[in-house]
């Protein structure tokens, strides 16, 4: 029986994807086992009215466009049509069922996300399950993970080049009308201009 392909979870509102999720993205894939990152559009929760975040169908196409080029990359929409609100354990579940359990997955998420992960539904059974790839943040965290998180076996920690740059900043940046194409993917920023989207 040939081994599983590793695949590397990064969740995310991708509001609007930006060079820094290219290059955390790329760097994993290139220094790790797995054989794809997997971006995970997180929809737009129907809780709530927020008004600078795009439909979820703009935000799948920015990502999709943004990595049409990159084998080891692939965009999913596969929380669009589970229930709300998104549990990344439901997510699984559902990605193992659709995918017929051929892929050994692994979650790529930030430090700041690993110090809240025992609140996560079901977090117990992810630590058991699957691998959870850390990757640095710029600021020190005000909390940090329970000892018992930080230092299981399941959590790994990466060594990744760490740009301060947010979606956020980059959506203030349009409505202020600043120059924003060093911050995006080409087609990202020519998606964003033509639906005149964050302005």
């Amino acid at each position: 029986m040939s081994e599983k392909k590793k695949i590397g979870l990064f969740f995310g509102t991708f509001n609007p994807m930006h060079r820094a999720h290219l290059l955390l993205a790329n760097h994993i894939a290139e220094n790790s086992d797995l054989y794809q990152v997997w971006f995970v559009i997180t929809p737009k929760s129907p809780f709530k009215k927020k008004v600078s975040l795009a439909s979820d169908i703009d935000r799948y196409q920015m990502v999709y466009d943004a990595i049409e080029d990159y084998p080891k990359f692939r965009a999913s929409k596969i929380e669009f049509d589970l229930p709300q609100p998104n549990y990344t354990a439901d997510t699984l579940a559902h990605l193992e069922e659709q995918t017929n359990y051929q892929y050994d997955f692994s979650l790529i998420m930030g430090e700041d996300n690993l110090a809240h992960f025992h609140k996560w539904k079901n977090y117990e059974s992810l630590l058991a399950n699957y691998r959870i790839l850390v990757y640095p943040r710029v600021s020190p965290l005000r909390t940090p993970p329970p000892e018992e998180i930080d230092k299981h076996q399941s959590v790994q920690r990466i060594k990744a080049p760490i740009i301060e740059l947010s979606s956020s900043y980059v959506r203030e940046q349009i409505k202020l009308g600043h120059e924003v194409r060093p911050l995006l993917p080409n087609s990202v920023f020519e998606f964003i201009d033509s639906k005149n989207l964050y302005r």
